[in-house]
């Protein structure tokens, strides 16, 4: 089933149980909850014994404020990236610059059960071992620090991590703007981190590379 689709249903679900919970808690009827919304009796029973495919969500927030609920929908990252062809293309310049017995292991999932987030990629040179993140264009230099952050700490054998960037000039504006903040989580820069990688070495700290 598609995703989406399985996340609607599953909103719609949660949604009214809660309403109903929430009338019966509150010793309101249906036909009373009904007239609140302003919708028929038929209508509000049709809902709740989820008679309705699709219930619009103008019907779901009225059902709500019904019965004293406020409605509110939160949406928040999945840990599923859309890797676009900007960003494959950086990978591929990024493995150019390995060297042996460097190889780039892509999409390596964090180690929790059910966790559906993955590192682009990792690196190994027998003894040390970095994680590698790929950003075509950054939007959002703490975002981003945060997500690695959270990574790094949700996955102990991530190593030291790479940070590998798109070389634009919205990529170096921003990294101008914000690398003395990023210093402590990322302290090598470029070209240090672009010295071990060709000589096949894993770099000893973290760092952040345009390529």
């Amino acid at each position: 089933m598609d995703v989406g689709v399985e996340d609607a249903r599953r909103l719609v679900e949660s949604a009214v149980r809660e309403i109903e919970t929430a009338r019966i808690i509150q010793g309101i009827s249906r036909s009373a909850a009904a007239r609140r919304a302003g919708v028929s009796p038929s209508r509000w029973g049709r809902l709740v014994r989820r008679e309705l495919a699709a219930p619009p969500m103008e019907l779901l927030c009225r059902a709500a404020r019904a019965v004293g609920l406020t409605p509110s929908l939160s949406l928040y990252p999945s840990g599923e990236r859309i890797r676009d062809r900007a960003q494959l293309a950086l990978l591929d310049r990024f493995v150019a610059m390995l060297g042996s017995p460097l190889q780039l292991r892509r999409e390596v999932p964090l180690p929790a059960p059910g966790d559906r987030r993955a590192w682009d990629g990792r690196i190994s040179d027998g003894g040390a071992t970095a994680s590698i993140e790929g950003e075509s264009k950054i939007l959002d230099a703490q975002a981003l620090s945060r997500r690695v952050s959270i990574k790094q700490r949700d996955d102990p054998g991530s190593g030291v991590v790479i940070l590998v960037v798109n070389d634009t000039a919205h990529n170096r504006r921003v990294l101008a703007e914000h690398r003395e903040a990023l210093r402590s989580q990322f302290p090598l820069d470029g070209a240090t981190v672009a010295r071990a990688l060709r000589a096949g070495r894993v770099p000893p700290l973290s760092g952040i590379i345009l390529v």
